[in-house]
C-alpha cells in the first residue's frame, strides 16, 4: 500500500556533508528540485537531515538509489525510510518548556499521543524532535 509508505527520508552520519551539498546531493539523484519537490530538514545535534518529499515519489527505491550512489558512500552517509509517525518536529516551543512538560504533553491520550521515548529540545530553534516508542513489544 503505497499511502502506508514514509514520504521522508533520513540520511545519519551527515558530518562530512555541508547542508548545501546534501540538498545538491539529493536534487541531483532525484533529479527533483529542492523547496518545490521536498525539502531538507537539517539536525546537525544528532548529525541527521530528513528530506521530505512533497512531489510523489518511490521512497523505497529513492533510499536503493541514494545507498548505491558514490557519492553518498564517500560522505560515509546512510539513507533510510522515516518510519511512520516514530518522531515529530514540534515547533515554535518556549523557551521554558522542559523535556518532562514534553513527554507529559505528547503521552496524553487527549493530545492523541503515545509512549514517548526520546525528547530532543532545541530552544535555539524554539523546537522539539518527539520520538514514539515502537507500539511492538519488546518480546
Amino acid at each position: 500500500n503505497s499511502a502506508e509508505t514514509s514520504r521522508s527520508v533520513v540520511f545519519e552520519n551527515i558530518r562530512g556533508c555541508s547542508p548545501k551539498c546534501l540538498r545538491i546531493l539529493l536534487e541531483n539523484i532525484s533529479g527533483l528540485t529542492v523547496d518545490d519537490d521536498f525539502t531538507v530538514e537539517v539536525i546537525p545535534e544528532i548529525n541527521v537531515a530528513v528530506a521530505t518529499f512533497i512531489k510523489s515519489i518511490d521512497t523505497e527505491e529513492f533510499v536503493k538509489t541514494c545507498s548505491q550512489n558514490k557519492r553518498v558512500k564517500e560522505f560515509k552517509m546512510t539513507a533510510r525510510l522515516l518510519e511512520l509517525t516514530q518522531s515529530i518536529k514540534a515547533e515554535n516551543i518556549p523557551a521554558s518548556v522542559s523535556t518532562d512538560y514534553m513527554t507529559v504533553y505528547f503521552e496524553s491520550a487527549r493530545n492523541g499521543g503515545g509512549t514517548v521515548s526520546d525528547v530532543q529540545l532545541f530552544p535555539e530553534e524554539n523546537s522539539a524532535i518527539v520520538t514514539f516508542g515502537s507500539h511492538k513489544g519488546n518480546a
